[in-house]
C-alpha cells in the first residue's frame, strides 16, 4: 500500500510549493517507497488533524508529521532501503544542516518568495495567509517585498557554508545525495514552484548541484510546476 502524503498546493492542485514537503517527498524517492501525494491547503486543517501544517504522511495506520520526524521514521521503518543518513553521523551533520535551513537558508528566503506565493494560492486560502504572515512580519506583503534585489547579495553570501562543500563534491552527501541534499534542496524547489525570481548565479555552484538535485529520481523535481532556473 502506498503511503499517502499530504503536500501543499497552490491553486494549481499540481504546483507543491512546501520547501519541508519537498524534503519528504524526496526522501520517499530516495527510500523507493510508492507515495500517494493529496494536494493540502491552508483551508483544510482539519484534514491532517491532530497537525496543523504538511508534511503529514499515513504509513499504515501511523499519521505522521514534521519532516524531520518523518525522515526519522522513513529510516527506522524501511532499514531494507537505501540510507537516508548512511550512520548516526551522518543523521547527525543532518540535524545540523536541518537547523542551518530552518533558521537562516529559508528566513532568508521568504523575502524573495512571500508575495509569489500569495499570487499563487488558493482564494480561500489568500485572507489567512495574508493575515498571518503580515501580523507576523508587522508590516505588508508588498511592503516586505519590495527592493527584494537589494538583499539578494546578502542572502547569496549567506549560502557559503554549503557553496564551499558544493565546490569540492557533487552533493552534500558525498559522490550521491543524502537527507541533507534534500533539505537544502526543499528551499529551492519551493523557490522554483511559485517564483520567477533568481536567487543564484548560473555559475554557482549551489545552482550546478540544483540542477543535478532536479534530475534526480528521473527528474522528479524537474517535472514538477515551476519557473525556469
Amino acid at each position: 500500500m502506498a503511503i499517502k502524503l499530504y503536500d501543499l498546493a497552490g491553486a494549481e492542485a499540481a504546483r507543491r510549493f512546501s520547501p519541508y514537503c519537498w524534503r519528504t517527498r524526496m526522501a520517499l524517492a530516495h527510500k523507493g517507497l510508492a507515495v500517494e501525494t493529496i494536494p493540502w491547503r491552508f483551508s483544510d486543517k482539519q484534514v491532517i488533524a491532530p497537525y496543523d501544517r504538511v508534511p503529514v504522511i499515513v504509513d499504515g495506520e501511523q499519521k505522521i508529521g514534521d519532516s524531520w520526524v518523518i525522515a526519522d521514521h522513513l529510516e527506522k521503518a524501511y532499514p531494507d532501503r537505501p540510507s537516508l543518513f548512511e550512520g548516526s553521523g551522518g543523521r547527525a551533520l543532518s540535524l545540523l544542516v536541518n537547523s542551518w535551513a530552518d533558521n537562516v537558508m529559508l528566513p532568508g528566503m521568504i523575502r524573495f518568495a512571500l508575495l509569489d506565493i500569495y499570487r499563487h494560492l488558493d482564494e480561500r486560502d489568500k485572507p489567512y495567509f495574508r493575515t498571518s504572515r503580515e501580523a507576523r512580519l508587522g508590516t505588508t506583503l508588498e511592503e516586505f517585498s519590495a527592493d527584494r534585489e537589494r538583499h539578494l547579495p546578502a542572502f547569496r553570501q549567506s549560502l557559503e557554508f554549503v557553496r564551499r562543500t558544493l565546490k569540492v563534491q557533487n552533493f552534500l552527501g558525498g559522490d550521491h545525495p543524502l537527507y541533507a541534499d534534500y533539505i537544502v534542496f526543499g528551499g529551492f524547489q519551493w523557490a522554483r514552484a511559485i517564483s520567477p525570481f533568481q536567487l543564484l548565479e548560473p555559475s554557482d555552484p549551489l545552482a550546478q548541484w540544483r540542477e543535478r538535485m532536479l534530475d534526480c529520481f528521473d527528474g522528479l523535481a524537474r517535472r514538477a510546476p515551476g519557473y525556469p532556473v
